[in-house]
């Protein structure tokens, strides 16, 4: 699809004016066939997520990934996008250890070709004012954060008094700085619904419930590249026996 006078690109202004309007569509992608796919088909917001980790190059978790490795992944996302927005997501490391050093790497990440960044947790406020007063979106994720794995389990958020308290807290918190929306991941449906309609910017959910103003999933769980996905996910394709079946044909052709 070449880009026309006519097409626009996405913006953190255009998703934040989405909110109450309809709802908004997120995708991961880590290269540029999936890139274009997903752009093609109309998709809202691109995410780079650090899920590449475990999704794309076989880690554990999402612990391991790199800037570099997202400055790559982003690079080649970004090429294939005319109409979406690429959000980026800061890796572990990036954004702990201090405001110079966050808005550094998130420089990187814009250089790279990305639109905003997408910062796990409410732990660092410091350096999430650092970059929106840069000029560079931030969008927040709060419920369970994978980059907290060790501390949280893979477990839902919410659930207690305290955490409900807390992420409502946060929230409003990540708005009054600046972010432009935030991911809702893991927690109970009434609780993301209260969330969304106390907020003015867009809550995305990640097995959030219905309630929220957009969704988010990992495309290879979306398609059924991968046999387990989490339970939240309805998988719209199941491509992972179409695919073997194929490569068994190639090889019986040979």
């Amino acid at each position: 699809m070449e880009k026309t006078q006519t097409q626009k690109r996405k913006t953190a202004k255009t998703v934040k004016s989405l909110k109450n309007h309809r709802k908004i569509s997120m995708l991961t992608a880590y290269d540029y066939p999936f890139a274009k796919l997903l752009d093609e088909a109309g998709i809202d917001i691109i995410l780079v997520g650090d899920s590449l980790g475990n999704v794309g190059l076989g880690y554990k978790n999402t612990l391991p990934v790199t800037l570099t490795e997202m400055i790559i992944h982003t690079q080649a996302v970004s090429r294939a996008v005319n109409q979406a927005m690429v959000v980026t997501d800061m890796p572990f490391g990036t954004f702990q250890q201090g405001p110079k050093h966050a808005l550094s790497c998130a420089i990187d990440l814009i250089k790279a070709g990305a639109q905003a960044v997408k910062i796990e947790g409410a732990q660092h406020l410091d350096s999430i004012k650092a970059i929106i007063r840069a000029g560079i979106p931030v969008m927040g994720h709060l419920g369970f954060t994978p980059q907290s794995v060790n501390q949280l389990g893979y477990s839902i958020q919410g659930k207690s008094k305290l955490q409900t308290s807390n992420i409502k807290k946060d929230a409003k918190r990540l708005e009054k700085l600046g972010c432009f929306s935030v991911v809702l991941e893991l927690v109970p449906p009434d609780l993301a619904k209260q969330v969304s309609s106390s907020l003015k910017i867009p809550v995305i959910g990640i097995g959030a419930g219905p309630h929220c103003d957009g969704q988010v999933l990992v495309t290879h769980d979306l398609l059924g590249l991968y046999p387990n996905p989490p339970s939240f996910v309805k998988k719209q394709a199941n491509l992972n026996p179409l695919i073997k079946k194929a490569l068994q044909k190639f090889i019986k052709s040979i």
